[in-house]
């Protein structure tokens, strides 16, 4: 409008606009057009012509972008379709998003069922349904489920966050070793502890000796009868529900029967 109405300059409108961080080269450049055409606006068909976002190329990085039909995850990523057709991959990506406009969606991690984890969800369904749902809302708040964990006194280090940062013009040999290294011990200290939850409360933290080994014997004589069984009674009462998982030690016959015996119920594995 400066320039159509009042016949402005590209130096004048360099001064009008101090701030703009323009060259005088290009505001004559844009002037001339200005002044031909009418409009800055680019002429259709004008500048450089493609080459690597041809029709020819859009169908190629669409068959490899999605995946096959009746095939999932047999789709190439973007340095694999690079690779493979030879066009860059700035040009892949302008093509999937600006050609084909395809939506990325991030995938999420989830564990892969075997045929045993099939098994157990099918029997939990089976349990479900033999129960009534009043009596499994009356039941739940007594079911009680125990573990065992182990817990590494030393904490993990990411040596990605933890820089040594020293004076500018100073050489890393000049620094010392000690400075430098990440040391860790061969053998770091841990400590096994175990406990019950359920939603009526939960049992005292239980913490094993130091290098005991869990085995059906321990597990049965000192952590359920001494500590895990009484600490359940304790909260619940003289009714609950028993499980756990699948482990060597709570899987034992001599476990399953002793558990079978004694407590009110109890869910196997």
């Amino acid at each position: 409008m400066l320039r159509v109405e009042k016949g402005y300059s590209a130096k004048r409108l360099m001064a009008k606009f101090p701030r703009r961080n323009w060259s005088l080269a290009a505001v004559k450049r844009l002037l001339r057009k200005t002044d031909a055409t009418g409009s800055a606006n680019r002429k259709t068909g004008s500048g450089r012509r493609r080459t690597a976002r041809t029709d020819g190329n859009v169908n190629v990085v669409e068959e490899l972008a999605l995946s096959q039909e009746n095939a999932p995850g047999t789709h190439r990523t973007v340095r694999q379709i690079a690779r493979e057709t030879g066009i860059t991959k700035s040009s892949v990506n302008r093509i999937i998003h600006r050609d084909l406009k395809l939506k990325c969606f991030k995938k999420e991690k989830a564990q892969d069922l075997t045929e045993a984890n099939k098994n157990n969800n099918k029997k939990q369904k089976k349990l479900k349904k033999s129960c009534s749902e009043s009596t499994l809302k009356h039941s739940v708040p007594f079911i009680w489920f125990t573990d065992e964990k182990l817990f590494h006194v030393a904490s993990p280090v990411n040596c990605q966050n933890d820089r040594l940062y020293a004076t500018a013009r100073t050489w890393k040999k000049q620094l010392s070793a000690d400075r430098l290294l990440q040391k860790r011990s061969t053998f770091s200290k841990s400590v096994m502890v175990s406990v019950g939850v359920s939603l009526l409360g939960c049992t005292n933290l239980i913490f094993m000796d130091p290098g005991v080994k869990i085995n059906g014997s321990y597990y049965r004589d000192t952590l359920l009868r001494q500590q895990l069984l009484p600490g359940i009674c304790s909260v619940s009462g003289d009714f609950f529900t028993f499980q756990q998982d699948s482990a060597p030690a709570h899987r034992a016959r001599e476990t399953v029967a002793l558990l079978s015996a004694e407590i009110p119920d109890f869910i196997s594995h």
